[in-house]
């Protein structure tokens, strides 16, 4: 198959799929100065995205591969070592936040890389008693090899998390053997107030502090491309929340069952379209259909 250059990047993604849905989005990171850089904040424009505190350097533009496995899943190798994503520091972290900035999106390898690791962790720390921090690891074992590292770095993140959402492949490969309860247990007891476990084409289930999980089944779709599934999943959640006016600590413990179904249909929609097309591209609200909400699998 020939190769096909596409601009991506988890939370990139994000911030474009949150965009597409109609909410108010700014992105914070590094750009580079090259071509690439040029192309992805030349998108972020077009797309509505606020690119006022994103970080202008020198270094290149990480270069990603995407293949597929022998299962059809994607399959990565990034070449990021000293590139634009990853040189952000603590020093370039914003001043201060705008006040109509309710939530935080954070997530990938920049979790785990320094310097960018340690300045998100600045402002996780630092917003987490104002605002909504929302975490989805999306671990990349080929960039952080060292899971007990790797282990290390997300639970500092863990108590600032109002929202933990992982995938179920993830959460293999990161903590072998442990139990989907057991680890969103003792993410809660950490402080999060809801986590969200994704199982592909088979839905997701939610877990809050001291009540039974949600289970959503997932959609049925023609699988195009896979890449960019979880961050418009991602996308749609927090869309959902901030336009019900429950993007805060305050509104997840108001989330009834049913709200909670809800939303996660609607995510689950979101991913499913992004799957119906090639490369990450996160549906717009007039493309969503009236998602189904009946659960059909276990947790």
């Amino acid at each position: 198959m020939q190769a096909q250059p596409v601009l991506g990047g988890s939370p990139y993604n994000v911030a474009i799929g949150l965009a597409r849905l109609g909410v108010s989005t700014a992105f914070f990171g590094g750009l580079s100065s090259d071509l690439f850089g040029a192309a992805i904040r030349s998108r972020l424009v077009a797309e509505g995205v606020d690119i006022a505190h994103c970080v202008e350097t020198e270094q290149l533009t990480t270069i990603s591969i995407v293949g597929t496995n022998a299962q059809g899943l994607p399959a990565y190798a990034f070449h990021g070592e000293g590139k634009a994503d990853r040189s952000v520091d603590v020093a370039d972290l914003p001043k201060e936040l705008d006040h109509h900035i309710r939530a935080i999106a954070m997530g990938s390898f920049t979790l785990a890389v320094e310097p960018v690791a340690s300045a998100h962790l600045a402002l996780a720390q630092r917003e987490a008693g104002s605002r909504l921090i929302s975490i989805d690891p999306n671990l990349r074992p080929t960039v952080t090899p060292d899971l007990a590292d790797w282990r290390r770095r997300f639970a500092a993140f863990v108590p600032r998390a109002g929202i933990i959402k992982a995938s179920d492949e993830d959460l293999a490969i990161a903590f072998p053997g442990t139990a989907h309860r057991d680890l969103t247990e003792s993410w809660l007891a950490a402080g999060a107030e809801l986590c969200i476990i994704t199982h592909g084409a088979k839905g997701a289930v939610a877990w809050r502090r001291g009540r039974e999980p949600v289970v959503q089944a997932g959609r049925p779709v023609e699988v195009v491309d896979t890449v960019g599934a979880g961050d418009s999943f991602h996308a749609a959640l927090l869309a959902w929340l901030d336009q019900r006016g429950l993007l805060s600590r305050e509104g997840l413990s108001e989330l009834g069952d049913a709200q909670l179904s809800e939303v996660l249909a609607f995510a689950v929609t979101a991913s499913a379209v992004t799957c119906s097309r090639r490369g990450a591209e996160p549906p717009r609200s007039s493309e969503m259909p009236r998602p189904s909400a009946a659960p059909d699998i276990a947790s």
